[in-house]
């Protein structure tokens, strides 16, 4: 695995991250004060996963990251989270080259690089496999500061229930919840020095409620470690509770055409979901994610605007 070959001072210089430098040295640790919401919705490129894929495995097919660019440039969507391992080369740093490329292509078209992703699994009592992603994390930590994106997300385990138990070896679930926290510190020690937030997903894994979900962010307990709020994966009777529980401790989003990530669950209700996030004073971006979901027609141009107009619709209905 490669790393930003570059020290402190030269990649403040080539990335004007002074004031991001200045502010993660700040000592404060106070939330921030009570706000007015204002949100936006915007895009996460894996949207467009299948197509994105098959670019990266023969670049006459499918669609590229400068692709999904031009199509938010198309829907005017201010903003778009470039998922990790879309880039070249992942999880290695991408060639400055290639870097350069994406933040001329973003600012000459007007758009803002809201976040990336990476995979990562905190789970396993593996303790090699943890440090793996630990060290993922870091390095696209500063691949972000480089694209003055201020968030990477990541995971707290595998997708699925059974398997963090599995790979956990049977330990107790504190026991698994202390190996993340104390990754995920770690994680939020190295983004505090660039300036990058690190927010874990509830991914219906290991966080599978908000309950859990605020548990681990208590236990990391560092200002620079905040939520990634999965709209579609909190696997309850009322996931609108969920999600307004964690709308306080949001620092990115995913919004789900569907309650629970499948055809099967509920589909959203954009009005209440405005609403709760209103409530909870977020301000910010709040990316648009669909999946294909298992449908054969599913088509990302077609979906993501649908979700696109039904979150504009009930944006314009709050107070403001």
């Amino acid at each position: 695995m490669t790393s930003l070959k570059l020290n402190r001072r030269h990649f403040l210089s080539l990335t004007a991250l002074a004031p991001l430098a200045a502010l993660a040295q700040s000592s404060n640790t106070t939330p921030p004060p009570a706000r007015k919401a204002n949100f936006t919705p915007s895009l996460n490129a894996y949207s467009f996963l299948e197509q994105l894929n098959d670019n990266l495995k023969d670049p006459t097919k499918g669609i590229d990251l400068f692709g999904v660019i031009d199509f938010c440039v198309t829907h005017d969507i201010p903003a778009i989270d470039l998922t990790g391992y879309f880039f070249p080369g992942y999880p290695n740093t991408p060639s400055h080259d290639y870097l350069n490329r994406i933040k001329r292509y973003v600012h000459e078209r007007g758009i803002v690089i809201s976040g990336t992703g990476v995979k990562n699994d905190f789970a396993t009592a593996d303790q090699a496999v943890r440090q793996t992603g630990i060290q993922v994390t870091k390095t696209w930590i500063e691949v972000a500061a480089y694209l003055g994106a201020p968030v990477v997300r990541t995971f707290a385990g595998p997708s699925n229930v059974k398997d963090w138990k599995v790979a956990a070896n049977n330990a107790s679930r504190a026991e698994v919840e202390t190996w993340m926290a104390d990754a995920l510190r770690e994680c939020a020690v190295h983004g505090e020095k660039f300036g990058v937030m690190v927010a874990v997903q509830n991914h219906g894994d290991f966080l599978s409620t908000g309950v859990e979900h605020l548990s681990l962010l208590q236990k990391v307990n560092h200002p620079w470690c905040g939520a990634l709020v999965d709209t579609g994966k909190y696997f309850t009777e009322n996931p609108y509770e969920d999600i307004a529980l964690m709308v306080p401790h949001a620092v990115n989003w995913q919004i789900k055409e569907t309650l629970g990530s499948s055809l099967k669950s509920p589909a959203t209700d954009y009005r209440k979901l405005a609403q709760i996030i209103h409530q909870g004073g977020y301000r910010g971006f709040v990316p648009i994610e669909t999946l294909a979901m298992g449908r054969k027609d599913y088509d990302p141009q077609v979906a993501v605007v649908k979700v696109l107009q039904g979150m504009r619709e009930a944006i314009a209905t709050l107070p403001r």
